[in-house]
């Protein structure tokens, strides 16, 4: 495994520039940088180096995760993906600038001191919705019902932004905590969703295995973590609510049970992704748990916000790129460190204190460098990956 592997080429040395080519190169990039910059300013915040604008630094932390970060990938990621599922040109050049400068734009006024939280409400919600009318044009004009279900995501996540956006701006009280689990709930969603789609049928097609398949768990996994998302956001604790995560946990076990291959571990672009997705099992397994008092809810919070949302979408946002760039699909070494680097930051988070509460402090520290070492190797390899042109001379 070369270190420098995705650097050669298919068929020719890349080109000139394109950082607006497809979605996925403007957003995958900001959302490189951006997870650096939002956990060291976080790093920062618990040293007591650094105050964040708003009233609670813990709420701005948990929303520009959700919706800055992982809404930049999500949005990335169906930008790029709705092209090859509808055959639609997708939005590209001085369009895809400015919609980045409209995620770019909140980004910033989050941080701005002073800045007016209804002004940074308003740029920040216009985000998701312009998203989901560019991905919902396409999937109504060639009629994919089987993929309708991603512009209504975006569309409750943009409800989950407001209510969190209720509270920073003094318009309600306790709607931000309703709004982070909403949102948290419908990235879990979109993660099974998708990985559900891609990650057996890269393994196959990498190991020429064969995944394994039951229907009632192709149903129950997503619905499972549909009810979860109902329970939650009316309870916190209670036999319901541990009943319906552990149903969501056996559900979604099953399932990444039947996709296994054991040659599958031998290829990062692989491990990556099976790791990422038993980080939701190990979630709502933590969840049931804390939901009978008998662990801290905020165990399985980071089981599935650094493992699962942390290690799918580095290993997502490294495989798209090299495919859509027309590179190999192989994994530099240093990438392959850089996922085993999350998948630690997630196992210090969800195990240090799980094991010794009190080393609790210790291992927000510990993890939170251990995220921003492994997002730092994505910018540093991907960045002119991702500004590039394709290497095969094709658009996008």
């Amino acid at each position: 495994m070369a270190l420098y592997s995705i650097d050669q080429p298919v068929r020719a040395t890349p080109l000139g520039w394109a950082p607006f080519g497809l979605g996925f190169r403007p957003f995958f990039h900001g959302a490189g940088a951006f997870a650096v910059l939002l956990m060291a300013l976080w790093l920062a915040t618990l040293g007591g180096f650094y105050a964040p604008p708003t009233a609670d630094a813990t709420l701005w932390h948990a929303h520009e995760m959700l919706f800055g970060f992982a809404g930049a990938v999500i949005a990335g990621f169906l930008l790029t993906a709705v092209q090859n599922w509808t055959g639609v040109p997708m939005t590209r050049g001085l369009p895809l600038a400015v919609l980045f400068g409209v995620w770019l734009a909140a980004r910033v006024a989050f941080l701005l001191p002073g800045a007016q939280p209804l002004l940074v409400a308003g740029i920040d919600l216009a985000f998701l919705p312009i998203v989901g009318v560019l991905v919902m044009r396409p999937i109504v004009k060639v009629g994919q019902q089987r993929n309708a279900p991603f512009p209504l995501m975006l569309l409750g996540l943009t409800v989950a932004n407001a209510l969190t956006h209720a509270e920073f701006a003094g318009l309600a009280q306790h709607t931000a905590h309703a709004g982070l689990v909403l949102g948290l709930m419908l990235v879990v969603l979109m993660m099974v969703a998708m990985g559900g789609r891609v990650i057996p049928y890269f393994t196959d097609n990498r190991v020429q295995g064969r995944a394994r398949r039951w229907t009632v768990v192709e149903w129950l996994a997503p619905l499972s973590v549909l009810a979860v998302g109902a329970v939650w956001l009316t309870m916190q604790e209670g036999a319901v609510l541990a009943t319906a995560a552990a149903v969501a946990a056996l559900a979604n076990g099953v399932r990444l049970a039947g996709w296994q291959n054991r040659r599958l571990w031998t290829v990062p672009l692989l491990w990556v992704l099976h790791l990422g997705y038993g980080w939701i099992v190990a979630g709502f397994a933590l969840l049931a748990l804390s939901a009978l008092a008998v662990l801290p809810q905020s165990l399985a919070v980071h089981a599935f916000t650094v493992g699962a949302m942390g290690g799918l979408i580095l290993g997502m946002m490294a495989r798209v790129s090299l495919g859509h760039t027309g590179r190999r699909l192989e994994a530099s070494a240093v990438m392959a460190w850089a996922f085993a680097t999350l998948n630690l930051a997630a196992l210090v988070r969800v195990g240090l204190p799980l094991a010794a509460p009190a080393a609790a402090p210790l291992a927000w520290q510990l993890s939170g460098g251990l995220w921003v070492v492994a997002y730092l190797v994505f910018a540093v390899v991907y960045t002119p990956v991702l500004l590039r042109a394709r290497v095969d001379g094709k658009p996008g």
